[in-house]
């Protein structure tokens, strides 16, 4: 048996084993490699026995050659899925090649053939051993660097598997999160919404308290306001019933008697005076009329109003409602009315809400004023004089009502703040501080108008609405 052949095949099946990891990867070639092993050891030992007893030399070389074979099939069927395997592959199969043709030639052919080329096959035979030793240190050295790359990529699919977990557990918690986040986002808005119902509950209920807290105001003025239509009344009617009594008396004398021009005259008289009655009568109607529609919350439609009447009404109840609660004030009011101005259509219940509270501050601002200058105890101070001013000016783009006093004016920094809600100068418990930006709402909003304030701080006031042509 050819020694070196054995070895090397023995070596080549045992570092095949470690090459491919047949025991983990491919356990059933693995024994089969090991059996292989095994025989050439075996048959090595016989044939060592059989040529030392000088009886038989047993011709194994040929069963190197085949383990040599079956090793190469082997590493044939890890290359598919191992590529430095097929380093290995290169370098076996040109010397399991050049070792069986010399064999071959040297054993089975004349040594006529053999011995001319003798030194050409022992050269060939040796580059073969170190083909095939060179070829397995390549491959020994890309399996390492495949390994490194193997270990590298299982390394990073690792990594990309521990990352892609975290991520997906950060989305998780990130979606449980937003799910927690929209719940208390929903239960506020629903909470929000809740509040924003009650919210606009009690500002209708502050608004209502307004209106009958102005009206409220106004009740000695409306008693004023009714009284001079009632004394009239009454002194018609106790005048209307004199003349009954006379023109009675006069109709029952004698034909002859009677005075047709006296009866003419007193029945003429009579009928002034009922129509005198009744126009004051429905002045009361009137006035009790529109402070129900005051208190009454608005239907919002618009209907034909007579502005200059009332604005002028609102304005005397204003001062009466003031006056009736301090006796020692007097004030100077005048109208200054466009008579060419046409009934405007408006919300005549908001329109007079909003002319009595301007008209409520005016007279609230002169009064004040009044109260400080006498108090300075000048001669200037005493001669101070309230005034509250209205005034209508019909305009090519609509109407123009201005409510200005000479009162106590404002500042820079209430003006600011003047339409602000719950926003007063007034004392605690004087005002709701809801007049203006209420008013404000009525005439922007309600009426797609404008209310602008010019105002100067100890010289007054003045509020000026601009409501569109319709």
């Amino acid at each position: 048996m050819n020694v070196p052949v054995l070895v090397v095949t023995i070596f080549f099946l045992l570092q095949t084993r470690n090459f491919l990891n047949t025991k983990e990867k491919m356990p059933v070639w693995d024994k089969r490699l090991i059996g292989a092993a095994v025989i050439l050891a075996s048959l090595f030992v016989i044939d060592k026995i059989l040529d030392t007893n000088g009886a038989y030399e047993l011709k194994a070389t040929w069963v190197c050659y085949v383990a040599l074979a079956f090793n190469v099939l082997v590493v044939y069927i890890a290359s598919k899925r191992y590529p430095p395997a097929r380093a290995l592959l290169l370098s076996l199969i040109p010397f399991l090649v050049v070792l069986a043709l010399t064999s071959f030639v040297r054993t089975f052919l004349p040594t006529s053939l053999y011995n001319p080329y003798k030194d050409v096959f022992e050269t060939s035979v040796g580059f073969a051993y170190v083909w095939v030793f060179s070829l397995f240190g390549y491959a020994a050295r890309q399996r390492k660097s495949y390994s490194k790359e193997h270990q590298a990529r299982i390394d990073r699919e690792e990594a990309e598997r521990r990352e892609r977990q975290m991520l997906e557990g950060l989305v998780q918690e990130r979606t449980q999160e937003l799910t927690q986040q929209k719940a208390e986002i929903t239960r506020q808005k629903e909470e929000l919404e809740l509040a924003l119902s009650e919210l606009r509950a009690t500002q209708d209920q502050l608004v209502q308290r307004e209106k009958l807290a102005s009206l409220g105001e106004l009740t000695a003025g409306i008693a004023h306001e009714i009284q001079n239509p009632l004394n009239f009344v009454n002194n018609f009617s106790e005048v209307s019933v004199d003349l009954v009594a006379e023109l009675l008396e006069e109709r029952q004398r004698p034909a002859d008697e009677r005075d047709a021009g006296l009866e003419d005259e007193l029945l003429s008289d009579l009928s002034q005076n009922l129509t005198k009655i009744s126009h004051h009568g429905q002045r009361a109607s009137g006035i009790v009329r529109n402070m129900l529609q005051h208190s009454r919350t608005s239907t919002g439609q618009r209907e034909p109003t007579d502005l200059n009447a009332l604005a002028d009404e609102y304005l005397r109840l204003s001062y009466h409602g003031l006056r009736a609660k301090d006796k020692s004030f007097n004030a100077s009011f005048r109208t200054e009315l466009d008579e060419t101005l046409p009934p405007v259509k408006v919300v005549s219940q908001d329109i007079g809400r909003v002319l009595l509270n301007l008209f409520n501050n005016a007279f609230y601002a002169v009064q004040q004023r009044q109260i400080s200058e006498r108090q300075s105890g000048t001669l200037k101070g005493f001669a101070y004089q309230p005034t509250v001013v209205v005034v209508t000016i019909q305009t090519p783009v609509g109407v123009e009502i201005q409510v200005r006093d000479n009162g106590t004016g404002m500042s820079e920094e209430v003006q600011q703040k003047i339409f602000q809600p719950f926003f007063t100068t007034k004392p605690s418990g004087s005002g709701t501080g809801l007049g203006l930006s209420l008013s404000y709402e009525i005439i922007t909003k309600g009426h797609g108008g404008t209310l602008l304030l010019d105002s100067k701080d100890g010289v007054g006031t003045t509020f000026t609405i601009l409501l569109p042509a319709t």
